[in-house]
């Protein structure tokens, strides 16, 4: 006798998240499931239907998950197939094309959700893919994902990153850092952002092995940086630094606690044999630094610290460290000098990040002219609110 094949996945869920899906955001939280005709494995196709019983959209399962389904498509039914993967793919791509030339061959190609690829990014650093998921959705879907990109876009390896959430899912199957295509890289890979070269740990740098977001903030320091005494805090790995040489500083010092990261700013400014602006390293917590009482100034400081909120809990004390960190930071600015402040904290949002460095300028009783405000790289949509992290400042005093 032969067993029929297990009914697909499906699920109700609770007025407001249905309305929630209506407007289009990505994820169905395991508490607003109220109804599903079976368990479900990790990258299932999940049909979620209204209360009149229509279809209302399709997502990826993940039973080990808060967020129990990744949206993938709402609004009218259509097959989750082949075609549609190919599609979605082509879409993202299309986004990108124009944006750069071939002196930027670093870049993101899928933004998670924002792309319609929720959990998912993909970021190229010149003949090197590196792929990093954040849900275990993906393990069942690697494979076929992977040749889709392998033919779409022109590459000599694809490395594949793990969320530290989901590696204890992978082992046995999947490993952070493991090359899927080609020879895995004896070293940083480089790559060229506006002509500049730099230098990505793909195999286990942070996120996938250079802040590619931050493109366009370096390019605007860039331009303010002439003739100026430049300070980048929480350097890591020297890309403002860089861009403030290769904009004629006079001077540029830069900041971090990790020594690693310090070192390959240091190489990063070899790379550039060009750069001939004097570059100090500074080993430090930037908090204590910022504390210490000193005679030097700086022109341009740029404060780019990592995110201070990883949660909503820590909302309220990150706005306070960022506000310590603005204040201990205008104690090092020269009369005439810019502030470029920025945050990556998704849970503290632009409006409120502003107001706080507007507040702090105040306080400071120095007067204040805003340049500028800065938000998502073109290459990095925000389309759901937990999506907008990035923005940024430029405060001249």
């Amino acid at each position: 006798m032969v067993q029929s094949a297990k009914p697909g996945l499906r699920l109700r869920v609770t007025a407001l998240a249905e309305t929630v899906v209506r407007k289009g955001h990505p994820w169905i939280f395991a508490g607003s499931v109220r109804e599903e005709n079976r368990p479900g494995g990790a990258g299932e196709l999940a049909v979620i239907y209204d209360r009149n019983d229509k279809f209302l959209a399709v997502g990826l399962y993940d039973p080990d998950s808060p967020i129990r389904v990744r949206i993938l498509h709402a609004g009218k039914p259509t097959p989750i197939n082949a075609a549609w993967w190919k599609t979605r793919l082509e879409q993202v791509l299309e986004l990108r094309e124009g944006i750069f030339d071939n002196q930027t061959t670093g870049y993101r190609c899928i933004n998670g959700e924002n792309d319609g690829w929720p959990g998912l990014v993909l970021d190229r650093y010149d003949t090197t893919l590196v792929i990093k998921i954040y849900s275990a959705i993906w393990f069942p879907r690697l494979t076929e994902i992977l040749e889709l990109i392998n033919e779409r876009i022109p590459n000599e390896r694809i490395i594949l990153r793990l969320s530290r959430n989901i590696q204890e899912a992978a082992a046995g199957k999947f490993s952070d850092g493991q090359t899927l295509r080609g020879t895995p890289p004896t070293g940083p890979v480089i790559f060229l952002e506006n002509g500049l070269k730099f230098e990505a740990d793909v195999l286990q740098g942070q996120k996938t092995g250079f802040f590619l977001d931050q493109r366009e903030n370096r390019k605007q320091v860039e331009s303010l940086s002439s003739g100026r005494k430049v300070l980048n805090i929480f350097s890591f790995s020297g890309g403002f630094s860089v861009y403030a040489a290769r904009g004629g500083a006079a001077e540029v010092a830069s900041l971090d606690i990790s020594e690693h990261a310090l070192e390959s700013a240091k190489r990063n400014f070899a790379l550039n044999p060009k750069l001939r602006c004097p570059h100090e390293l500074i080993q430090a917590n930037a908090f204590d630094w910022l504390q210490k009482k000193v005679e030097k100034k700086y022109d341009l400081i740029i404060l780019d610290p990592p995110s201070l909120a990883k949660r909503e809990s820590e909302r309220e004390e990150a706005l306070r460290a960022y506000g310590k960190l603005i204040g201990g930071a205008l104690e090092r600015l020269q009369s005439g000098g810019v502030l470029v402040a920025a945050s990556c904290s998704a849970h503290v949002s632009a409006d409120e990040f502003f107001e706080m460095a507007l507040a702090t300028a105040k306080q400071s009783g120095r007067k204040c002219e805003e340049i500028m405000r800065t938000g998502h790289a073109p290459d990095h949509p925000a389309t759901y609110k937990e999506g907008q992290y990035l923005k940024a400042i430029y405060l001249q005093f």
